[in-house]
């Protein structure tokens, strides 16, 4: 195909395809989709190897944000049974933060829910980071708090903090109609602030709101202008208790197909999958390896993932292998720039404003086995295509905030 042909020149090249060719990607049909994810996977592994990262989100307050922010369990109104509770000690985050770490994650997400950070708030985070790298300096890690506020950033690299993730989320034309309570500026400028205080910048989108392929390459393309170092690809798990709980407009093939449109837009970016992967890609998670670099470990901020395991079986079996802690993620020519990859998550309305988990991400269903996801007994009957997997979204129980271990 001349168009996948093109693209991966480009690709090679870090050069940006047209905005005609990024939808032409998107309207490929179901038949070429392993050509698509083939082509796009050259430019992955030109970058990246077959090199894996994983990212570990520890979800420092849940719950009880003042934003409207449509997508997400924790907002405004919601009447999604999530977990709520107010801050971690430092003690306590550190200690989520390790069980990621063991099971070999190599960056460290911190989230909260809100608006955005007080001052106390920012040093409240900052004793965490400290207390993170105080257990172990290697670990990298990544705030993400919402609007930020003047000095804020600067005050954040200095705790120790490596980079600050805040999505786009959708197009600015059509941002209006996911959220209300703040803009889409605002959260340019957050990104922006993050930036100009010498933090990586991660920064991505939501897919699954009922947004055209328009908005898609749209959005797609205001990253690649922004230019953070992260853009985590979060596909929309409609929990029950949001406004968008009947939204189920994904399958496994247009979730390859938006993915190889970001890595050609981006491609020399650390695409990472964020929320909605089990649930959305489902089987074909392993394909979706061959486009990301990048995935999330474990469970969400409000909600369950695949089990642990289950990930680092799935990766080697793919044929790809864990990135170590003493490995750069960027290719040379970013990593000379900047100190580290983002994080990219799709909770907390104003605070992350990504979406691994906090509308009902990825999950197993089951607690089984002290906290450890147990895999879900095997259907009876085939299922139809097109019905919607209510059944593998399970509300966060364990890890942070709980007396339960954590899922990593």
């Amino acid at each position: 195909m001349d168009l996948l042909n093109t693209l991966v020149d480009k690709g090679l090249r870090r050069e940006s395809p047209t905005r005609e060719e990024a939808l032409a990607v998107l309207a490929t049909s179901d038949d070429d989709v392993l050509d698509v994810v083939a082509a796009a996977g050259k430019v992955r592994r030109h970058w990246f190897g077959r090199r894996v990262k994983l990212n570990y989100l520890v979800n420092l307050k849940s719950g009880l944000c003042p934003e409207d922010c449509s997508y997400c369990s924790q907002r405004l109104g919601s009447k999604a049974e999530i977990l709520k509770y107010t801050w971690l000690k430092p003690d306590q985050a550190s200690a989520a933060a390790a069980a990621g770490v063991s099971g070999g994650a190599k960056r460290v997400c911190l989230v909260a829910s809100g608006r955005g950070p007080t001052d106390r708030d920012v040093d409240r985070v900052s004793d965490t980071i400290r207390a993170i790298k105080e257990q172990d300096e290697s670990v990298e890690v990544c705030a993400c708090l919402g609007l930020l506020s003047d000095g804020q950033a600067e005050r954040l690299r200095e705790a120790g903090a490596d980079a600050y993730n805040h999505n786009l989320n959708t197009s600015e034309s059509t941002y209006g109609d996911i959220t209300t309570t703040h803009t889409y500026a605002d959260r340019v400028d957050t990104v922006n602030k993050a930036h100009a205080a010498g933090l990586s910048a991660c920064s991505g989108l939501i897919a699954g709101m009922g947004e055209s392929d328009e908005d898609l390459v749209d959005v797609v393309f205001s990253l690649r202008e922004l230019d953070p170092d992260s853009v985590p690809v979060n596909f929309l798990i409609p929990m029950e208790g949001t406004p968008l709980a009947k939204k189920w407009h994904l399958t496994p093939q247009r979730c390859l197909r938006i993915l190889a449109m970001t890595r050609f837009v981006c491609p020399d970016v650390e695409v990472r999958i964020a929320g909605g992967r089990e649930v959305h890609l489902r089987t074909m998670q392993p394909l979706a390896l061959h486009l990301a670099n990048s995935i999330f470990l474990g469970d969400y901020l409000t909600s369950e993932g695949q089990a642990g395991h289950t990930d680092l079986e799935m990766i080697a079996d793919a044929g790809f292998e864990v990135e170590g802690a003493g490995e750069v993620t960027l290719p040379e020519h970013r990593a000379s720039v900047v100190r580290g990859g983002g994080c990219g998550s799709h909770e907390g309305g104003g605070g992350c404003g990504s979406h691994a988990g906090a509308d009902g991400d990825a999950g197993c269903g089951s607690h089984a086995g002290g906290g450890v996801c147990a895999p879900a007994p095997a259907s009876t009957a085939p299922r139809p295509a097109e019905e919607p997997r209510t059944d593998l979204v399970a509300v966060r129980r364990r890890g942070a905030g709980t007396d339960l271990a954590p899922n990593a």
